[in-house]
């Protein structure tokens, strides 16, 4: 993503000095056609909301992840899982919480090649230090079955808390099943 951000700036400086090229689009037009492309959407309206996202999508992280989720599901264009999972990772890359849990879930579910769920993990991680309680979740089922990472009950622990905190189902009920907390050691 600040590769594709880095080039257009730098293109179009420079363009600029030879034709006057067009400046990236201001921060209130990035928000008007973000929000243009949600209403499409809301109506149904796949194709339209698509090309307004593509059409600011190296400018805004939101607008990338949108385009990749469409095309992962097919919503308005044809579904191309390799062409979602790159841009995702794009987004991911860059930092977007939302993205890295995407991303992690796409490679767990292997929709753009074979399942890869320990290439997940570093995302997963990532997310949920974010913040974003699926991922917190989903990261906490692998650290309490150990069959991805390294068991880690206590971490599992810790992850789930946060999940079950964000009111994700399934989260308390797995809180419940570990085995009781350790007694925290005597001071003297």
């Amino acid at each position: 993503m600040r590769a594709r951000v880095l080039f257009s700036l730098a293109f179009c400086a420079a363009g600029a000095l030879v034709t006057g090229c067009a400046s990236a689009p201001s921060g209130e037009e990035i928000k008007t056609t973000f929000d243009a492309g949600l209403k499409d959407y809301d109506a149904g309206d796949y194709r339209a909301a698509y090309d307004k996202w593509r059409s600011i999508d190296q400018f805004d992280l939101a607008a990338l992840r949108n385009v990749a989720l469409m095309l992962r599901k097919g919503e308005g264009v044809p579904k191309d899982p390799k062409a979602a999972e790159a841009l995702m990772a794009e987004a991911a890359d860059a930092g977007l919480a939302t993205a890295q849990a995407d991303l992690a879930d796409m490679l767990i579910k292997g929709e753009a090649g074979p399942p890869d769920p320990k290439a997940a993990v570093p995302w997963l991680a990532r997310a949920a230090s974010a913040g974003h309680p699926l991922a917190a979740f989903e990261l906490a089922r692998m650290y309490e079955e150990g069959t991805v990472v390294k068991q880690d009950i206590e971490q599992a622990r810790k992850l789930y808390k946060l999940a079950a905190a964000a009111g994700v189902d399934g989260a308390q009920d797995r809180l419940k099943a570990l085995p009781p907390e350790p007694d925290p050691p005597l001071r003297h």
